[in-house]
């Protein structure tokens, strides 16, 4: 089945960490960190409406800058989502240059900045004609593990220590539409971004027995009608969600261990630092990141179906091979030792 979600990793595993995360049939995405954005073409910035931030050590938020330069001028808004400190570090940012002109932008630019804390979520909103002053009193919500929420899926978070708050992320489907587009072309259709619409009719609960409208031609105003119940059985398969997971920057710490595995259990894809050798356990606890073995173990305990190590110290240069081999050889071991305990 095609999924509708479609992650890569923005650079190599030994760049700036970054997880891209597209939408089949949409001119979407989402970003769970903001390295150096130099791997993303400016048409895929622009897909970009949520970034989920672990924390702001320079390699996962330097391309904040490149991110707010390309949508100035333009009628959007980006949500943004960062552990403690997070508004401090983005009024940094917007400081650190002159808004005279922005005012005259005949296209109002808004970044939305929620600072996630234990027991609630700190929303404070930033428009460019008010040269992103903070606007208004900013909100204040309970927070249970879930940053935001639509008819389609969820993205939830767990606070972790790497010496200061670190986030970690998950998105997840409620439900997966497959498109089958040999069933979609028998019916005299295209497929285009009305599919986007129907998933959306589905995602929303909608009756089956509700009437569905596909807008053939916009010039000529042509349409098709259809009962949304007979058009979901004829053109799509539907079978659970899939769930992506991203930790990184992470000490590996029995608290830290323990709500990692618990927060990533049986997700589709992993996607776990793994920035020193296990020979080297010394330096990754004094730097408060994970050795390779340490991340196998987490994914395997977890059992997730795939998992991808990133985020390599520089040292391994030429060695990726070995941290990768350490990884999966402790990911099959954890994940026997698992399925022995059942």
């Amino acid at each position: 089945m095609r999924p509708s979600l479609h992650p890569r990793l923005i650079n190599e595993p030994f760049g700036d960490p970054g997880l891209f995360i597209s939408f089949l049939f949409s001119n979407r995405a989402i970003m769970f960190d903001l390295g150096d954005l130099a791997g993303l073409s400016s048409r895929d910035i622009l897909k970009i409406s949520h970034v989920f931030v672990t924390h702001t050590h320079m390699d996962h938020f330097v391309g904040f800058d490149r991110l707010l330069r390309l949508n100035l001028g333009r009628e959007k808004s980006i949500y943004l989502y960062g552990p403690q400190g997070f508004r401090k570090n983005v009024e940094g940012k917007l400081a650190g240059y002159a808004w005279n002109l922005v005012e005259n932008y005949p296209n109002p630019f808004t970044l939305h900045v929620t600072v996630v804390l234990t027991d609630q979520l700190i929303t404070t909103q930033y428009f460019s004609g008010a040269k992103f002053l903070p606007t208004g009193k900013s909100a204040v919500t309970p927070f249970n593990d879930i940053l935001h929420e639509e008819p389609a899926l969820t993205v939830s978070t767990v606070l972790l220590d790497h010496s200061i708050p670190c986030l970690g992320f998950a998105i997840k489907e409620r439900f997966h539409v497959n498109i089958i587009k040999d069933k979609v072309l028998s019916l005299g259709l295209e497929t285009g971004p009305w599919l986007d619409q129907f998933k959306q009719a589905l995602y929303n609960g909608k009756s089956p027995a509700s009437e569905f409208v596909v807008e053939l031609d916009k010039t000529n105003r042509r349409k098709k009608r259809f009962n949304l119940g007979e058009l979901a059985k004829h053109i799509a398969m539907i079978s659970p969600g899939q769930e992506i997971c991203y930790i990184v920057d992470v000490a590996y710490t029995e608290s830290n261990a323990a709500k990692i595995i618990e927060f990533v259990k049986n997700a589709d894809q992993l996607y776990i630092e793994a920035a020193f050798l296990e020979k080297d356990t010394q330096v990754a606890r004094l730097k408060n990141h994970l050795t390779a073995r340490q991340a196998g173990i987490i994914a395997g305990k977890s059992r997730v179906k795939q998992f991808t190590i990133f985020h390599f110290s520089p040292r391994y240069t030429t060695q990726a091979h070995l941290l990768e081999q350490e990884a999966l050889e402790a990911y099959e071991s954890a994940a026997v030792r698992e399925n022995n305990e059942e």
